[in-house]
C-alpha cells in the first residue's frame, strides 16, 4: 500500500502539478487509492469587491487518520494559495471591507493542551472558536480565549463587530454542582440548554489577542453583582437569549436588527415548530418571532435595502403552504415589519437549492430539474434559466459590491472546480480558480447516458447509466443498481468520488452502473416526491425493479449478473428489495433500517420518518410493519455485505445488528462491518471509508464477478 502514503504526503502539491503521460495507448483505470485521495470543495465565498475568494476544502490525512479542513485564498494577482493549514477550519466569511476573513477552528491555544485536572484535550473538550486572519498576510488570531463553541456567526454590516451564538454557559459553581449531583449521568432532555446571541466588537478583541498572553484556563467574566460568574469573552454583549439553538445569524444591512433561525436544542428534529425565524434589535432585547409554520427554514439573506428577508426551505424539509409535506426546495421572502411571507419562483417545476442576492436585489438560485442543476434568475413567480454548461452547479455566492458571482461546476467525469463569473447572467462564461484532483483526467473515464422507463402504473421514471470506459452502448454487461439516499435527492450529471458516491469507480471496475431516480426523488415535481408516502419503500421499490427489468429487456444488463447496493435510504431500499426478488446475486448495504418503529425512536429526524409512514407507530402500526423488510426476511437469498457507523443517530447501529442476526439465523452469506465512533456520515476517519469501499468491491466481485 505504499502508493496510498505517497499520495497522502504529496496531495497538496499533486493537486496542481500535471502528471506526465505515459506511452500507453489508452489511459489506465483509476485505482482505489487514487479515487479516495481527493480534495473535496466544501464551500467558497467571494470578497465584497469580487476580486478574491476564500475556498474551504476537505482532504483525507491518511497518516493522522482524520479529514483535514483547510482554507485557500484566491486573488487575481496571486492565484490560489493555502490560507490555513493548522487544524479543522471552516465557515469562512469576509469582513465587509475585505481586509479580514473570519472562520471557525478547533485549533488549540498556547498552553491549552491539558485541563486543570491534567486531562488531555480530546475531541470532546475542543472548542470551535471564532478566529480572524488578515488578508494582506499574518497569523490568525482568536477573538476570545474562553472554551465556547460557536454555532453560527456573521459580521455586522459595518464590520465593527461579530454576532455569534453559543450554548448558554455555566458558571464554575454551576458546573461543580452539576458534577457533584449527577456525576456522569446523562439527563436526556433536562441537561440541554438554549443559546445566547452575543455581539463582540472586533477592534478591542483583536487588541487583547495581540497584547495579552493566551492563558491555559480562560478567565471568567462577571455580569452583575447579583449574577454568578459566567465564561463569556471580555466585552461580549448579550443580544438575545433563546431556549432553542440559534443555527443561523444575519444582521440587516442598515445595522438596525439581527435575524436568526432556531433549531432543536437537542439536535433531533421532533417538530418543525423548533425551526422558526426571529428578529431582535441590534442593540439587544426581546426577540420577535416572525414565522409560525410546518417548515424548516434556512439560508437567511437580507435584501440590500433591508426591506426583505429572504430564506429557503430545502427539499424534504416541509413547506409554508399548509401542513408538513416533503416537497421540493422552495424560496421565500418575508417582510419583517408585517411578518408577511411571499413565495418566489412558484412557477418553477424543479427543486430550488442554494440562492444569493446581487447588489441590486435580484435573486439568483440553483435549481434541480431531472439530472442537472442550473442557475436561474428568480423574479416574482417566474424563474428564468440562465445560459449554462451541461452538468451541475453548486456553492453559489455573490459579491457585496460587484456583479461577480462565485460557483462550482462539475459533471460525472469532471471534478468540481471553483469558477468566477464576471457577468452573473452568464454562468457559461467562467474563469477557473482551482484545479483540484487532476488525476481523474489522466485515467480512463467512464461514459454515461440518461435512461428512462415506465413503472408498473405507467409513471415515467428517469435515471442514469454509467458504462465502463470504452463500453458505452455495449450490451449484456454485469450491472450494479446503485440507489441514492435521501430519498429527496437525485443522481445525475455531477461528480462524486468518495465512500458514499462511488459509481464511477464501480464502472471503472467493469460494472454497468444503474442509478435510478425513483419516486420520492427531487427535481421531478412535487407530485413525484409525494407519491412515495405513505408507502416508503414499496412504491419506489417497484420503480427500481421495473428499471432493472427494462434494462434486461433492452439487452444492456446481463440477468445472470445483477447486483444492488446503497447507503442510508439507499440502504433501506436495498434491504427491502432483497426481500422482493432473488435476481440479485450480491448486495452491499449501509445504514439502512430493516424496521420502522425502533428506527422512528432512534432517528434524529423522527418527524420526517413519521410523515413518510402516515403517522407515529401507534397511529399506523400495520403500515410500519408492511413497509419493513424485517418481516419478509425469510425470502432473502442474496449474499449481503453490511456496514454501519457505531455512533450513528440517523439510522441506529442496532438496525444493522438486527439485520445481521436475521441473516445469520437464515444462513444467508453475509458480512458486517462496524466503524467505531462514526456517525451517519463516516466523517471522522478516512480509513473507515476506504475499508468500506474496498470490502464492498471485493464482495461484489466474489458473489457476482465474471
Amino acid at each position: 500500500m505504499r502508493s496510498r502514503f505517497l499520495f497522502a504526503v504529496l496531495s497538496a502539491a499533486l493537486s496542481f502539478i500535471p502528471v506526465v503521460s505515459t506511452a500507453q495507448s489508452s489511459p489506465p483505470a483509476i485505482t482505489l487509492d487514487e479515487y479516495l485521495n481527493t480534495t473535496d470543495i466544501l464551500g467558497a465565498r467571494l470578497s465584497p469587491d469580487g476580486s478574491a475568494a476564500v475556498i474551504a476544502t476537505e482532504t483525507p490525512d491518511w497518516k493522522a487518520s482524520v479529514y483535514r479542513h483547510d482554507l485557500w485564498l484566491w486573488t487575481a494577482q496571486s492565484g490560489l494559495r493555502p490560507l490555513t493549514h493548522s487544524a479543522s477550519e471552516e465557515n469562512a466569511q469576509w469582513s465587509p471591507d475585505g481586509k479580514w476573513i473570519a472562520f471557525l477552528s478547533d485549533r488549540a491555544l498556547p498552553g491549552e493542551a491539558a485541563s486543570d485536572e491534567g486531562e488531555s484535550d480530546s475531541d470532546a473538550t475542543k472548542a470551535n472558536r471564532l478566529w480572524l486572519i488578515p488578508v494582506a498576510g499574518g497569523e490568525a488570531l482568536p477573538l476570545y480565549t474562553e472554551k465556547l463553541d460557536v454555532h453560527s456567526y456573521a459580521w455586522a454590516s459595518d464590520g465593527s463587530a461579530l454576532y455569534f451564538s453559543v450554548t448558554i454557559p455555566l458558571s464554575r459553581d454551576q458546573e461543580d454542582a452539576q458534577k457533584d449531583e449527577w456525576k456522569d449521568v446523562i439527563r436526556y432532555r433536562e441537561q440541554h440548554r438554549g443559546d445566547l446571541l452575543l455581539k463582540l466588537d472586533v477592534a478591542p478583541a483583536l487588541a487583547r489577542a495581540v497584547a495579552v498572553p493566551l492563558p491555559t484556563q480562560a478567565p471568567t467574566t462577571k455580569t452583575t453583582e447579583d449574577e454568578p460568574t459566567v465564561k463569556l469573552p471580555p466585552g461580549a454583549a448579550t443580544i438575545a437569549r433563546s431556549p432553542l439553538a440559534i443555527e443561523e445569524v444575519t444582521p440587516s444591512p442598515d445595522g438596525r436588527s439581527v435575524a436568526f433561525v432556531t433549531g432543536p436544542v437537542h439536535h433531533r428534529t421532533e417538530t418543525p415548530a423548533d425551526s422558526e425565524i426571529f428578529l431582535v434589535a441590534a442593540a439587544g432585547g426581546e426577540p420577535r418571532q416572525l414565522t409560525h409554520n410546518d417548515a424548516i427554514e434556512s439560508h437567511l439573506r437580507w435584501s440590500p435595502d433591508s426591506r426583505w428577508l429572504h430564506f429557503s426551505v430545502d427539499a424534504a424539509a416541509g413547506s409554508l403552504e399548509g401542513k408538513y409535506r416533503d416537497v421540493q426546495g422552495r424560496l421565500y421572502r418575508l417582510d419583517p415589519a408585517t411578518a408577511k411571507v411571499e413565495r418566489l419562483g412558484a412557477a418553477f417545476s424543479g427543486s430550488f437549492d442554494q440562492f444569493t442576492l446581487l447588489p441590486d436585489g435580484r435573486v439568483l438560485a440553483l435549481g434541480l430539474t431531472g439530472i442537472e442543476t442550473q442557475l436561474y434568475l428568480v423574479d416574482g413567480d417566474s424563474a428564468t434559466k440562465l445560459p449554462g454548461l451541461p452538468g451541475t452547479y453548486a456553492h453559489l455566492d455573490a459579491a457585496r459590491a460587484s456583479n461577480a458571482i462565485l460557483l462550482t461546476h462539475s459533471t460525472i467525469d469532471d471534478p468540481a472546480q471553483v469558477y468566477l463569473a464576471a457577468d452573473p447572467l452568464h454562468p457559461d462564461h467562467l474563469t477557473a480558480l482551482t484545479a483540484f484532483n487532476p488525476i481523474f483526467a489522466q485515467r480512463a473515464r467512464p461514459e454515461w447516458q440518461p435512461y428512462t422507463w415506465k413503472s408498473g402504473d405507467g409513471r415515467t421514471i428517469e435515471g442514469v447509466l454509467i458504462f465502463p470506459p470504452g463500453k458505452k452502448g455495449a450490451k449484456h454487461l454485469r450491472m450494479f443498481t446503485f440507489i441514492h439516499g435521501g430519498p429527496a435527492d437525485a443522481d445525475g450529471d455531477r461528480f462524486g468520488a468518495d465512500w458514499y458516491d462511488w459509481a464511477t469507480l464501480a464502472a471503472a471496475k467493469g460494472w454497468l452502473v444503474f442509478r435510478p431516480n425513483y419516486r420520492g426523488s427531487s427535481g421531478y415535481g412535487d407530485d413525484f416526491m409525494l407519491e412515495i408516502a405513505p408507502h416508503l419503500v414499496s412504491v419506489p421499490g417497484r420503480d427500481i425493479l421495473a428499471g432493472v427489468d427494462a434494462l434486461v429487456k433492452d439487452g444492456y444488463a446481463d440477468p445472470d449478473h445483477l447486483a444492488i447496493g446503497g447507503y442510508s435510504y439507499g440502504g433501506y431500499m436495498t434491504n427491502w428489495l432483497i426481500t422482493q426478488t432473488t435476481r440479485f446475486k450480491a448486495a452491499v448495504t449501509g445504514a439502512g433500517a430493516v424496521e420502522h418503529a425502533a428506527n422512528w425512536g432512534n432517528d434524529d429526524e423522527t418527524w420526517d420518518d413519521a410523515w413518510y409512514l402516515g403517522g407515529q407507530p401507534w397511529q399506523n402500526p400495520d403500515l410500519y410493519q408492511s413497509e419493513a423488510a424485517l418481516f419478509r426476511f425469510d425470502r432473502v437469498k442474496t449474499p449481503t455485505h453490511l456496514v454501519q457507523g457505531g455512533a450513528d443517530i440517523r439510522v441506529s447501529y442496532l438496525e444493522g445488528v438486527t439485520m445481521e442476526r436475521a441473516l445469520e439465523a437464515l444462513g444467508v452469506p453475509h458480512s458486517f462491518l462496524v466503524f467505531p465512533g462514526e456517525g451517519h456520515s463516516l466523517a471522522k476517519n478516512p480509513w473507515h471509508g476506504y475499508i468500506k469501499l474496498r470490502e464492498e468491491l471485493k464482495w461484489l466481485n466474489e458473489y457476482d464477478g465474471n
